[in-house]
């Protein structure tokens, strides 16, 4: 149907996430469309992302250098560190403006099915970091599903005895009605409950 170099261009494409059939199509024609030097600069920034792009040897969250821009931030919070599953979790933490501590990023959650243990993970890493560095926090922010409930249990169990661990609020969405919240959705809400300011 496709000639063999745009039909190689759409199976590469729909190796991203959340990209189908069609949208590898539409993407790849938009692509041919494009000028030569705008796929040239699309390719190459491609190539320089995979060449460049590493982990901070800090926190773990990506980055270009040994230690990433939050990290050398001298103005944020050093006694702080919130622990994320991802450096997706980094940026949309980092989007609410609200944070100003440090970051640790695990590299996923524990999932036995996935053949995910601790091991795999950055966890002794972030254990030896808190006891050094004499951590006053550790925020616990990962997603809380049944393999980030586990990853959770599980990493707040080896910090207890090092520092005061807290995990964020679950809780409803604003403009979500409460009789379509799931149970696990609501007693995390109840959970999570504060006094009025």
């Amino acid at each position: 149907m496709y000639t063999p170099p745009l039909a190689r261009l759409i199976e590469q494409l729909q190796k991203l996430p959340g990209v189908g059939p069609k949208t590898a199509q539409r993407l790849a024609l938009h692509i041919l469309k494009r000028s030569d030097a705008d796929a040239q600069a699309l390719a190459k920034a491609i190539i320089d992302a995979k060449k460049q792009v590493g982990f901070c040897k800090v926190c773990y969250h990506l980055s270009a250098e040994p230690v990433c821009e939050i990290c050398r931030n001298q103005n944020r919070e050093n006694q702080v560190i919130c622990v994320v599953a991802d450096s997706r979790d980094v940026i949309a933490l980092e989007k609410t403006r609200e944070y100003r501590g440090k970051y640790h990023v695990l590299g996923g959650v524990i999932s036995p099915m996935d053949g995910i243990g601790p091991e795999q993970l950055n966890v002794q890493v972030l254990v030896q970091r808190v006891n050094h560095e004499k951590t006053k926090e550790v925020i616990l922010a990962i997603s809380p599903s049944v393999e980030g409930e586990t990853t959770t249990l599980y990493v707040g169990g080896l910090l207890k005895p090092f520092t005061k661990v807290t995990r964020i609020a679950f809780g409803l969405p604003m403009g979500g009605d409460l009789e379509y919240a799931d149970e696990v959705t609501l007693a995390r809400a109840l959970e999570g409950r504060r006094e009025l300011d």
